[in-house]
């Protein structure tokens, strides 16, 4: 049996977890309230409607504080107030083309956001873990499409990628000089490109087919030819949430930082591709149309080595594409036709629980 994150562990545990309210965030909230986890989140408030978090509210054992991280002091008196066990950071602007758009308020939210984190928290008693999510766009990016593993050279083109890359930079510089020393673990996670249902954010790949499809519409791809480490939402969850355990359990960062994607070897899966499948799944021939115009520039190839998360963790991804882009078109589809999304989001978290682990198809 894969490792599923062990009620044993978060019941009762005391989380902080910033960036509750957005698409990642409303997931791990639902899912560490099925643990038995007291949460007190800590974010803006969804900037779109619909937005899964309403939908899924109210959350058991939860408190939620609606604010910037930028609010350095008020941060701080949430966080020491609250005392947690474990501290998840979440919280980001996650969009490349918006990154362009507005560069310093990226950087600001970004790395400032996650430094006033981290030395909120680097006092803090009573604290047995730290986990930063970044981003699989860390890496120094030459389009070569070799995965990139943990030691590989951080980067970032563009404002959001760069941003991430400095979290990283940050976070091991707070480590070592101040959690250490401590005997407070705490380190970092990179991630491939997460879908799943209820994500409805503005310049997103899967919400952009719903918002076209269900206005009958066809959504601009911009690169459709573009590849990307594509996994369900709760993948990447799974991992922080087992990594979180790990590094209480243990101790000591070990591993400083672990990617979260697909299988080694498992086939590359392109935008358009996943546009397709998705529209299909909600009754559309074809997904997409190809989009006009100049464009800000796109890596057109990226992909992650999981390898040491699976052998450091035992962790592994139970969904491959073809799946994980059905699981997605159902959550939308049901959605559509009236079902309730705080059950749906339920059900696919307990039918993930009960998943062996994914294998690649024969070719």
């Amino acid at each position: 049996m894969l490792p599923t994150p062990s009620p044993d562990f978060w019941n009762g545990r005391r989380v902080f977890l910033t960036g509750h309210t957005g698409f990642k965030g409303s997931w791990t909230s639902l899912w560490l309230e099925k643990l038995g986890a007291t949460v007190s989140g800590y974010s803006l408030a969804p900037n779109h409607e619909p937005a899964l978090f309403d939908l899924l509210a109210p959350f058991a054992n939860a408190e939620s504080t609606i604010a910037d991280l930028a609010e350095h002091d008020r941060l701080r008196t949430v966080l020491h107030e609250f005392r947690p066990s474990v501290i998840l950071h979440m919280a980001a602007q996650p969009l490349v083309r918006r990154s362009y758009q507005e560069p310093r308020e990226t950087f600001e939210t970004n790395l400032l956001g996650s430094v006033n984190v981290l030395d909120a928290a680097k006092d803090l008693d009573g604290l047995d873990a730290v986990l930063m999510v970044t981003s699989d766009k860390v890496y120094a990016n030459s389009d070569a499409g070799v995965p990139f593993g943990e030691d590989d050279l951080l980067g970032g083109h563009d404002p959001y990628s760069a941003s991430k890359a400095c979290i990283e930079i940050a976070t091991s510089c707070y480590r070592d000089s101040f959690f250490a020393p401590r005997g407070i673990p705490l380190a970092t996670s990179r991630a491939g490109n997460v879908i799943g249902g209820g994500d409805w954010s503005i310049d997103r790949l899967v919400p952009d087919v719903w918002r076209a499809v269900t206005a009958g519409k066809l959504p601009e791809l911009r690169n459709p030819e573009s590849t990307r480490p594509w996994q369900h939402v709760l993948e990447p969850i799974s991992g922080y949430l087992l990594f979180l355990e790990a590094l209480a359990e243990r101790g000591v960062a070990d591993p400083k930082a672990l990617n979260f994607g697909p299988l080694p070897g498992a086939p590359e899966t392109t935008t358009g591709e996943v546009a397709d499948a998705v529209a299909q799944g909600l009754g559309h021939e074809h997904g997409w149309v190809q989009a006009p115009g100049e464009h800000p520039p796109e890596n057109k190839l990226l992909a992650l080595d999981a390898s040491l998360a699976i052998k450091s963790l035992g962790w592994s991804p139970r969904l491959d594409s073809a799946t994980t882009l059905e699981w997605v078109a159902e959550w939308y589809h049901d959605f559509n036709e009236g079902a309730d999304p705080r059950a749906l989001t339920l059900a696919q978290i307990e039918r993930y629980e009960q998943l062996p682990a994914a294998t690649l198809q024969a070719s």
